[in-house]
């Protein structure tokens, strides 16, 4: 039996998904995509309450589409292109769009730890998480304009909403290699890690958000994700329809309990 090309486990509250094609740099066929599309399932039936994602190795946090003949979806992407056939090209990207959606719309933190260099999809990959913690080796570069290609998992809407218009521009069209210092002063990551010590960072953030009140956490995480979505008034009002369900839901009761008697919260699991 293969050992998966995506690898989920639990430590804990924190879930760890690793992107595991090292020999082709992590890159995503046919068989990554279904097995990410399975851990998605996974983690949907049993949410962590922060997830982790890296790539195996140390050279790559994903390289993005595997576009060498051996990936199937290569085959039917060509035909789609002689055949000038827009639906058959629609198909597939809805298909591997819809599937990062499941990543980024899981109802946790979703950190990338960017263990090496994250290319084309890999970067949008990256962006498409909460929060992002780079090794200083690594490198980002949304390199897809080199092949006449753009970004398509939901990448370039992501980057546009992270750092703006300009700036998005900027890094899509040149498709220039950014290292560890741009990254972190432009916003792109959150945090440079130590050398080798990107996965161990994120799990140490991950950590600080697990310690918290969990309904509070995915609370304030939806508000966030859909704010930059909405005019001002609406995302002020859907701030108060979320604050209002958590505070119904009686989790601050431990927190503020806690508080007073000096001790540290411990925050049962929602029930959904």
């Amino acid at each position: 039996m293969t050992e998966p090309a995506v690898r989920l486990e639990y430590r804990d509250r924190i879930a760890v998904m690793t992107l595991d094609r090292e020999e082709k740099r992590n890159a995503f066929d046919e068989a990554m995509w279904k097995g990410l599309e399975n851990a998605v399932a996974r983690l949907r039936a049993d949410l962590p309450r922060a997830l982790v994602v890296t790539g195996a190795g140390e050279a790559a946090f994903c390289a993005g589409f595997d576009v060498s003949p051996g990936n199937p979806q290569v085959e039917r992407m060509a035909k789609a292109i002689q055949a000038k056939s827009r639906s058959g090209a629609e198909d597939l990207l809805r298909y591997i769009r819809g599937v990062v959606d499941g990543l980024a719309t899981l109802p946790v933190p979703v950190i990338a730890a960017v263990n090496g260099l994250a290319y084309g999809g890999g970067a949008e990959l990256a962006v498409r998480c909460d929060l992002r913690v780079m090794d200083p080796g690594a490198r980002f570069c949304f390199s897809e304009v080199r092949l006449g290609l753009m970004p398509d998992w939901g990448g370039g809407v992501a980057l546009a909403r992270l750092l703006g218009g300009s700036r998005a521009a900027d890094l899509i069209l040149t498709a220039r290699k950014v290292e560890a210092d741009e990254a972190l002063r432009i916003g792109l990551v959150n945090r440079v890690s130590a050398p080798g010590k990107s996965l161990d960072e994120s799990l140490a953030m991950a950590r600080m958000i697990t310690a918290n009140g969990p309904r509070a956490v995915r609370s304030a995480l939806a508000v966030i994700r859909r704010a930059s979505g909405l005019a001002p008034g609406e995302a002020l009002e859907f701030e108060t329809m979320v604050a209002a369900d958590l505070l119904a839901s009686g989790e601050c009761l431990h927190g503020i309990t806690a508080f007073l008697d000096g001790k540290d919260p411990e925050f049962p699991d929602p029930e959904s």
